[in-house]
Order: C-alpha cells, then structure tokens, then sequence
C-alpha cells in the first residue's frame, strides 16, 4: 500500500492472488482487556479499487459465545459465492464448512472482530451495485471478557453494521433483553450524534427453537413471538417496560427468526466438520430460508448514518473515530448487573449516613444557631461523626466486606469536607473573625505609619519611602475590600485580598501578639514571685528583730 491508504496496481494483484479468509480487523488485548483496530487490515479490505466508493452493506452476527456464530457466517459465505446458482448454494452432502474458523467445544475460538477479506459486490433490483462485508465477533461473556469487553465489542459491531444479527440460543430472556440494553446504550453513547433512531436493523435469531408447537420456525413465528417478549404493558414493571421501549427507540426495524436444533451429531460429535448429511433436514430448510432474507439482493440493507448512505471508504473512517473513542476515558465503564446494583445499594446507604450527620450538625451550627466554640464544633463533630458510621454500617449491604469498607472510608472521607464547611460557616458568624481583614490591613497600615515616621526622623528615607508605599497599596487594598464586600463584584479580588490578609495574621501578627502575651505573662509571673519572695523575706525579717 502506498502512503495515504492509496493503493497501487501491483497491491490491487497481490490482493487478488491472495485466497480469501477472515482478517481479525479488531485486535484483543487479553491481558489489558483493551481493543486495537488494525487499520492496515480494515484498509486492504475496503479500499480496494472494486469496492471503495459503493455503498457498503454490513452484515455482522454478534451474541454470547460458543452459540454457532461463526458456522453460521460459513453458511452465509457459501451463499455470497453461489449467487448465479442459488438454488444450490448449500452444496453437497460431503462438502466440510470452510470459511471463518469453528470447531464444537466448551472453549471460545473468535477473539475481537473479523471481516472476511473478500468485500462481494451486488447487482441490486434497481440496477445499482453494492459491496456487502461480512463480520464475525467475539462471543460475549466467556471467562476471560469483562463486561466493558462484551459491550465495547457488540456496540462497535452494532454501530458499523446495517443488518446485526443478534444470535440467542433457545429463547429470548429477559436478561438476553437487559445486555441488549446495556450494550445499545454504550454504542449509542460514543456517536456523536443522537440520531431518533441511531442503528438500523436488529434480527434476533433464536437457535435450537424447541417450541414450535406455539410460534413456528422461520420469520413468521419468530415475528409472533417477539412481539409478545418485547410488547409494553401497563402492568409491567418500570423497569420492564424501559427496556423494551429503550429497544424500540434504537433500531429502524427489528425482526426474529426461529431456528431449529442441527441435530445430535452437531452438537454431540467431535469430528463433525459441517456436512450437510450430519444435519437435520429441518435445520437446512430453515437455513435456506433464513440466509436469503439477510443477503438476497432484494433484500440488502445498506449502511446508513445520519440518513445518509455510507461507502466503504466512508466506514474506515467510522471504525478508527469509533475506535479512539473506546480506547479514551470518554465514557463510562459498563458494569455487571452486580456490581452496579452494589454500588447503587452502598451510594444509597453513605447518602443516608451523610444525611443525618448533615441534619444533627445543623441544629448544633446551622444558619439560625450562634457562634459556637471550634472545641465545641469538634467535638460535635466526631460524636455525629461516628453515629453517621454506625447507621452506615448497620444498614444491609450488597458487594461484600471489602467492597462496603471503600463507601465506608468515601462517607469518612465526605464527613470531614462537610464538617470543613461548617466550619467556615461557623467562623463567618464570628465578628472578631469577619473583621479580620480590615483589621490586619489597618495594623499593617499603622505599623508602616510608625516606621516611616521614626525611619524619616533618624534618617534613612529610602525605607520611609517604602513604607509610604506599603501603606498606600494597603489602603488602596482596603478600599477594593470594602467596595467588594458592598457591591458583590470582583469577589476573585475580595477573596485574594482576604487570603492576603489571612497569611499575615496567622503568619506575622499572630506570632508577634502570642509572643507579646507570652512575654508579658512571663514578666507577670517573675513580678509575682519577686514581689512574693521580697514580701516572705520582709516578714522573715521582722519576725528575727522580734
């Protein structure tokens, strides 16, 4: 590839000789559990001259893992290839699946997401020529994907796809329902616009259909039954009904398709290799019904975001902006079910704890109470303190002792800043304390008068000039203080200037008045006992001439 994504002729015939296979374009990062995208990849696919200006229809099959996703995808390829013949395109009984890579077993096989490296393009009914790509991702809540894994995985696939099929086994559940949920809303929220209906098309296909005495297979029973699974009653629960209406408002058009069993020798036999002989025959003629309704050239959905129809140059540049999303801080982690229920449990709890040490300080120190003594105010506060602990440790909590003690240690940690604010407040109710700033400034004032005076008479003028300078920008600081207090305005100024003033109190005038007292107590106290001693002696005296 040339520099710039272009390609040349000779990468044009390399592509070609190249035998067509799924590319991982999507990266895992097991061990960081974060996603790469491999652009050199993503680019050799849908750059190429044939297809990088057609309007590209994305086909992506996403769900929980070892549900035959991948083998499905194969039969999906087999039909792309067949499409002058497909009336056969099943092939024989003694052809093995080949395609994107399956085996039988309990362990994942597809890690990230891959696209197959052939892009097949389409005469439409209208005349008009499409590229369609087929995409396979990682299954979903395997031992080793976080539930951020699973939902940055099925939302980019969701949000580059026109048709996702999203493959279910047996049966929709309600929490099949809830990861739909989850998973739509954080695909929905890295784009970055909220269309009215931000993706297109969502076809649940339900595998191993053993009901179909109630909903029969294929499209129609599937059409039946999903509308029953996803109707908003009245008397569902709230957070039911948010669910199914959540679904509703995210894709232009949802369907279902019922799927029958393969067949014991699918599921059962470590050798089978996807011989149509090992397969029952209601699986195949539902097969044959479920792959033409997704790729069948009148019925081909093309990629569209915005309203407007996306080329395959044009999703390039969606996958790498979608991509710097999720490998940013930008959104939120997803979380289980759990651990979102536990910490909503354990928020609900420090809210409560917070709020009666909140109301118990407020009738100690609140708006309408007097100043109070910081001693007092402090010890208030370590008695409500560990009452608000108390009611947060009594309360039943979800997360385990480990999790709880982190809240334990917030609610602490929210206690102190509140207690710092009632402090304050408690100090603006003190007089002497509100008039520290005019204070501090009129003894700065005072001494720079002093020493001007004494510095001028002896002498030494450049420091008598400095002290006039002193003394006027403290009584130009004093002025601004005074106008801000009134007016409200510049309170930045204000407050520079209250903190100005604050360093020098509790820095220069405060040192120097406790060292005054401390001196003076002192001479107090050696008067005293001078005076007490002369006085002992005195009476020792006369007791003698006595």
């Amino acid at each position: 590839m040339s520099p710039g994504g272009a390609h040349t002729e000779s990468d044009e015939e390399s592509l070609m000789e190249e035998v067509a296979g799924p590319i991982q374009i999507v990266i895992a990062d097991e061990d960081d559990h974060e996603f790469a995208l491999d652009e050199e990849a993503l680019e050799r696919i849908l750059l190429q001259e044939s297809v990088r200006d057609l309007n590209v229809v994305v086909v992506s099959v996403a769900g929980a893992f070892r549900k035959g996703k991948s083998f499905l995808l194969d039969f999906m390829l087999r039909y792309m290839y067949s499409q002058q013949s497909t009336d056969t395109w099943l092939g024989g009984d003694d052809e093995p699946l080949t395609g994107f890579k399956w085996r039988g077993g309990c362990e994942r096989e597809t890690t990230g997401i891959q696209a197959w490296s052939e892009v097949f393009v389409v005469d439409k009914p209208d005349g008009s020529k499409v590229a369609v790509l087929l995409i396979d991702t990682q299954g979903a809540f395997d031992s080793q994907s976080t539930i951020k894994d699973c939902a940055t995985l099925f939302a980019l696939s969701t949000m580059t796809s026109s048709v996702q099929v999203y493959n279910l086994s047996q049966n929709v559940q309600e929490d099949d329902l809830q990861h739909l949920q989850l998973f739509t809303e954080y695909g929905r929220l890295a784009m970055e616009e909220i269309y009215l209906k931000p993706f297109q098309t969502l076809m649940f296909l339900i595998r191993d259909w053993s009901y179909p005495y109630e909903h029969p297979y294929g499209l129609e029973g599937g059409k039946r039954f999903l509308e029953k699974r996803l109707q908003v009653k009245q008397n569902q629960h709230e957070e039911l009904q948010n669910v199914r209406k959540h679904i509703h408002s995210c894709f232009s058009n949802i369907g279902c398709f019922l799927l029958p069993h393969p067949g014991l020798k699918v599921a059962t036999n470590p050798h089978f290799d996807g011989r149509l002989k090992d397969i029952d025959d209601d699986f195949k003629k539902e097969l044959v019904n479920l792959v033409p309704l997704l790729l069948a050239p009148e019925n081909l959905v093309e990629k569209e975001i915005g309203g407007s129809k996306v080329t395959c140059r044009d999703l390039v540049q969606y996958f790498k902006a979608y991509m710097k999303i999720y490998q940013g801080e930008e959104l939120p982690h997803p979380k289980s079910m759990l651990q979102a229920t536990a910490e909503a449990n354990n928020l609900a709890a420090v809210a409560g704890a917070k709020d009666i040490y909140n109301k118990s300080m407020e009738q100690v120190c609140g708006g309408d109470k007097p100043y109070i003594a910081p001693a007092d105010l402090q010890r208030n506060h370590l008695e409500f303190k560990q009452c608000s602990v108390r009611h947060f440790r009594s309360i039943k909590k979800m997360g385990g002792e480990e999790f709880c003690r982190r809240y334990q240690e917030q609610l602490e940690a929210e206690l102190d800043e509140a207690y710092a604010n009632f402090v304050k407040h408690n100090d603006g109710k003190n007089i002497f304390y509100a008039a520290r700033t005019p204070a501090t400034l009129f003894a700065v004032m005072f001494a720079m008068y002093i020493i001007s005076l004494v510095t001028g008479f002896v002498g030494i003028n450049s420091v008598a000039t400095l002290c006039n300078l002193i003394m006027g920008l403290t009584l130009v600081s004093l002025c601004t203080w005074a106008y801000v207090k009134y007016s409200g305005e510049f309170r930045e100024v204000g407050s520079f200037i209250d903190q100005v003033a604050e360093t020098l109190w509790e820095q220069v005038l405060k040192p120097l008045g406790d060292q005054y007292m401390e001196d003076n107590i002192r001479q107090s106290v050696m008067n005293s006992i001078k005076a007490c001693f002369t006085e002992r002696v005195t009476q020792h005296a006369k007791l003698k001439t006595n």
